[in-house]
């Protein structure tokens, strides 16, 4: 592929993805590791690192992708790419929405928009705990279901599970031990 055609690529991320970052991730899967641009882990190994840097999940994964594959300036493209849409809807909005917003086939949308980005986040965190948690290669070899658990990162997402919802450690802590254990045991 193409700078441009990555670039027209992470345009079309971007005019449909309504709901934040996650969803970004869903739609960006398919173009992106289906497309054979990169493999299913270097994904999600960019998609780890997006999610603890600071920013926008989807636009730092854009950004990424785009360095790693066309280096700083696909970085600067793909990320323009992404912005651009929210950019152009944004002022579209601001100039005609208050006349619309009470029509009934807008609220009506913005309702159906609910559950429709609800599934899309969904999806995202269903494909990133798979892999990160069960051993899929090992699916179609075995039956014996320990087989297939990744012990250690089950063990660890259950841990963080429980400090993030049983004391006030702030999630950043969480996401630095996250950091430290991938890299001392995978």
């Amino acid at each position: 592929m193409t700078l441009l055609g990555l670039m027209a690529t992470f345009f079309y991320i971007g005019l449909f993805t309504i709901g934040g970052g996650l969803v970004a991730v869903t739609i960006m899967y398919k173009p992106i590791v289906e497309g054979g641009l990169i493999s299913a882990e270097e994904f999600y190994n960019m998609l780890a690192i997006s999610e603890s840097t600071p920013g926008p999940i989807g636009i730092n994964l854009a950004t990424y992708i785009g360095y790693n594959l066309f280096g700083v300036g696909g970085g600067i493209a793909t990320t323009a790419a992404t912005v651009l849409p929210s950019l152009i809807v944004i002022i579209l909005i601001a100039k005609y929405f208050p006349a619309f917003k009470d029509k009934p086939i807008v609220q009506n949308a913005m309702g159906g928009l609910k559950p429709a980005v609800s599934g899309m986040i969904l999806v995202a965190m269903a494909q990133v705990f798979i892999l990160s948690v069960l051993n899929i290669p090992l699916f179609q070899e075995t039956k014996n279901l320990v087989s297939l658990i990744r012990i250690p990162n089950a063990l660890f997402y259950l841990g963080a599970t429980v400090i993030l919802f049983k004391t006030k450690l702030h999630p950043l802590i969480v996401i630095l031990l996250g950091a430290v254990f991938g890299i001392l045991f995978l």
